[in-house]
């Protein structure tokens, strides 16, 4: 390839990401969340902020995960800014626990509105305050036209927002950068020490614009994610089964 046909795709991926939801960092800010290889599978190499990330999980273990993984993420990306938002009619979260994903629960108001409509009214909302850091929904469905609504306001605002759905019934393209699965690991504790370890997950990138979709396993733990060796990926119903 010539110089100049290269010279000429660059500058047409320059144009085109940010329509689709990538917006490059602003020269000398750090958004790394910490994720390694993980995030190298996104254009530049970077978690994409200011874009509407979907989670799909199935079955309460793994909708628990999910609350967990993007609890992590969120508490990475509250270093700079301060505040999230957390809406859900049921909410799996205790908020005392956040503080071990580096959250004080006094930094993220809790929204539970009744319907799965007012679930996407309050996230388009919260999604258009700019000094957020993040906004996360607990939404069962949602359909293109409001997924839409969101990627507008965060495109406008720069929040990132994080859709968490629970067996959806539809599963359909909508307006996400990407779409995850979060799969609960049995957790890792130190040898000879008693109870419960540190969480681990199955993190799966099902559909990434212009990136590589993978599967990793991930721990959380001393306030920092770390790419699991293979010996320690068995998932977690795998473990059960074996206890038993």
């Amino acid at each position: 390839m010539s110089g100049s046909k290269h010279n000429i795709i660059q500058q047409l991926q320059r144009e085109i990401l940010p329509l689709q939801g990538y917006k490059l960092p602003l020269q000398g800010t750090d958004v790394s969340i910490g994720l390694g290889p993980l995030e190298r599978a996104f254009p530049h190499g970077r978690w994409p902020t200011g874009a509407i990330h979907e989670f799909i999980a199935t079955g309460s273990p793994a909708a628990a995960a999910t609350a967990g993984f993007t609890a992590a993420v969120v508490g990475r990306l509250m270093r700079h800014t301060g505040v999230a938002i957390w809406i859900g009619k049921k909410l799996p979260v205790f908020p005392g626990a956040l503080d071990a994903f580096g959250i004080g629960a006094e930094r993220v108001i809790f929204i539970t509105p009744d319907r799965d409509q007012h679930v996407a009214w309050a996230m388009e909302e919260a999604l258009k305050c700019e000094g957020l850091a993040a906004v996360v929904g607990h939404i069962r469905d949602i359909d293109a036209i409001a997924s839409r609504r969101l990627q507008l306001a965060v495109e406008q605002s720069g929040v990132t927002g994080f859709l968490l759905r629970h067996d959806p019934r539809q599963i359909s393209a909508i307006a996400a950068v990407a779409r995850w699965q979060i799969t609960p690991l049995a957790s890792g504790g130190e040898a000879g020490m008693p109870g419960v370890g540190s969480p681990r997950w199955e993190v799966a990138l099902l559909k990434v614009r212009n990136g590589q979709p993978g599967k990793w396993k991930i721990e959380w733990s001393a306030g920092a994610f770390h790419i699991l060796p293979i010996e320690a990926r068995r998932t977690w119903p795998e473990e059960k089964r074996k206890a038993v």
